[in-house]
Order: C-alpha cells, then sequence, then structure tokens
C-alpha cells in the first residue's frame, strides 16, 4: 500500500482547524474530497519541503504549495470533491473563488495584519508564542511585511498603508462579497446543494477566521455577524468535520486577554522565559569569546590572580 501524501499547515489555534487562510482552505477540500493525508501541523514554515505553508508532498509528484496547486494534485490522486459539479456550476465556482481573492481577501489580510491593534494584540502575539525561540522575535515581524506586499499586489496599490481610508474602501469591498456570498448560498447547507465543493471550502477558509477570532477592532465581523446563513455554514462545517477543533476556544476570548492556553500557564511560561535568557546569554558569551572581547587565561600555580594594578608592583615592576 502506498504510503499516504503528507500535509504540512500551520498548527491548530483560536477554535480553528489552523490560523492560517490557506491552510483551512486545503484541509477543508481534504476533509471534503476524503483524501488519507499525513498532516503535520507546525508553526515553522521552514520545516516544510517547500519552506512556506500550507504544502503537499506526495510520492511521485513531489512537493507543492498554494492551494490551487494542491487540490489539484488531489484531484489527480482521484479526490475530487467537485466531480458531480456542471459545467454552469464549475464556471459559477471560479467565478466566485475569484471574487473572494479580489474583494474578501484584501479585507482579511486587513484586519489580521495591517492593523495595528489586532496585529499587535491578536496576531502577533499568537504566533510569537506558539513559535520556537528566536524565531517568535522576528518571524511574526517579517510575515506580516509579506502579507502587506500580498495586500498591495491584491489591490494594485505600492502604497497602501494602514488608514481610515484604506480600511473603509477594503471593509466596503469585502462587505458586498459577503452580500453576494449569502444571496448564492440561501438556504443550502452547501453552495452547490448538499455535498461540499472546492468553493465551500475557498468560502470556509476566508470567512472562518472572521467569524472565530476575536479581533478588537473589525467592523467587517460585525457586520458578518448580521448574515445568519454564512454563519451557520461555518459552523457546520466546523462541527462535521473538525469537531475536535471547533471545540477548543468556545467561550474563551480570543483578544490579547485570552486565558487557557497553554502558553498563558505559569509553570510553562516562566520555563520558556528562563530558557530564552540561558540561550541569550550563551550566544553573547560564545561571541565575547569568538571576538576576543573577552579571553580566557591560564593561571600557574603561585602565580597571583587578577590585574597587576591590583596586585600591586612585582619584584619587575618596582620603581626606584
Amino acid at each position: 500500500m502506498a504510503a499516504p501524501s503528507e500535509l504540512f499547515c500551520w498548527k491548530d489555534g483560536l477554535g480553528l482547524p489552523s490560523v492560517n487562510t490557506d491552510c483551512l482552505i486545503v484541509l477543508a477540500y481534504a476533509r471534503f474530497a476524503g483524501a488519507p493525508l499525513k498532516i503535520h501541523k507546525i508553526c515553522n514554515p521552514w520545516r516544510s519541503p517547500t519552506g512556506s505553508l500550507p504544502a503537499l508532498r506526495t510520492k511521485d509528484e513531489g512537493s507543492c504549495s498554494q492551494p490551487s496547486q494542491i487540490i489539484i494534485q488531489l484531484r489527480k490522486q482521484k479526490y475530487n470533491a467537485d466531480f458531480d459539479l456542471s459545467a454552469k456550476e464549475g464556471a459559477d465556482m471560479l467565478a466566485f473563488i475569484s471574487l473572494l481573492e479580489e474583494r474578501l481577501l484584501p479585507a482579511l489580510i486587513y484586519a489580521l495584519w495591517i492593523d495595528p491593534k489586532n496585529y499587535v494584540e491578536v496576531t502577533r502575539r499568537w504566533h510569537g508564542e506558539n513559535m520556537s525561540f528566536p524565531l517568535n522575535f522576528f518571524q511574526p515581524g517579517r510575515m506580516q511585511n509579506r502579507q502587506l506586499e500580498r495586500l498591495r499586489l491584491i489591490r494594485g496599490n505600492s502604497s497602501l498603508e494602514a488608514g481610515e481610508e484604506a480600511e473603509k474602501e477594503l471593509y466596503h469591498d469585502a462587505l458586498e462579497c459577503l452580500n453576494l456570498l449569502s444571496q448564492r448560498l440561501g438556504s443550502n447547507k452547501f453552495f452547490f446543494g448538499d455535498s461540499p465543493s472546492s468553493l465551500d471550502a475557498y468560502v470556509f477558509g476566508h470567512l472562518a477566521p472572521l467569524i472565530k477570532i476575536r479581533l478588537p477592532n473589525c467592523q467587517l465581523q460585525q457586520n458578518l455577524k448580521n448574515l445568519d446563513n454564512l454563519n451557520t455554514f461555518c459552523c457546520n462545517i466546523l462541527s462535521l468535520y473538525f469537531p475536535s477543533e471547533s471545540k477548543e476556544g468556545v467561550n474563551r476570548p480570543m483578544s490579547s486577554t485570552q486565558q487557557g492556553s497553554d502558553f498563558d500557564n505559569e509553570p510553562y511560561k516562566r520555563r520558556k522565559q528562563l530558557l530564552s535568557v540561558l540561550v541569550a546569554v550563551a550566544a553573547m558569551l560564545s561571541y565575547a569569546l569568538f571576538t576576543g572581547i573577552v579571553a580566557i587565561e591560564h593561571v600557574q600555580e603561585g602565580e597571583p590572580i587578577g590585574p597587576a594594578s591590583l596586585r600591586g608592583p612585582s619584584h619587575e615592576e618596582e620603581e626606584d
């Protein structure tokens, strides 16, 4: 029996199977299609075969990233959640996925990574607590810069920055997208009937973070709460396909005051702080020794210890 393909994705947290939209898309599609993947949930993208997350590693086809590439690869392995769609439904699916990536994704990136309050109190805090030392000091900032560049590329604005004007424009476009999705879903369980498709995976991946992560500053979340069918849609997918993950984080605040995380337990926190200090001291000492700032002298038996200026003059140093 052939070994199953391996999927590398960001670890679960904040009540979600993964904290990353692209990873949520791939995880949902794999569950919908019944793909028997060996899943590695990690917090260090460098540990994936592509250096990014999500990533799929197969025995015959090598490794690939990006949700669209991973879904294509799974289809080649006969795990196709879109098998029963008609040609028209397939065209509608592609149109709505394009709409998500052009209208909703920029607002999601802004809410999680660009808005200063949300980034500091939620996004950076979660990644900093879950990444190992010393990655947790610099990797969240690098990820924020990449997300800003991604947002600028999608919007075609190389000077886009956090601000009231940008936020208003992004959230306006996202709300229009949410309303169109709500109208298309209607009272259906999934977007194309009783079985989930790629579109359901993409919509879930974009909406679940907005529904589950309690951001301190996000008007778009308040607007989404008024669209009951989209909220029900995401909750149904969590309970049906991710029952264990959906229970995590229930009734737990998800801002800077969240409680119950393993990283908030005082014994663990103290151990982590002590380990960080020891590693930092060892690194500084090694650097000092290597550069010659600090030198180790071998003292022979009977030789006075300490600088000559503190020992007093020796016979050779005595003045007449």
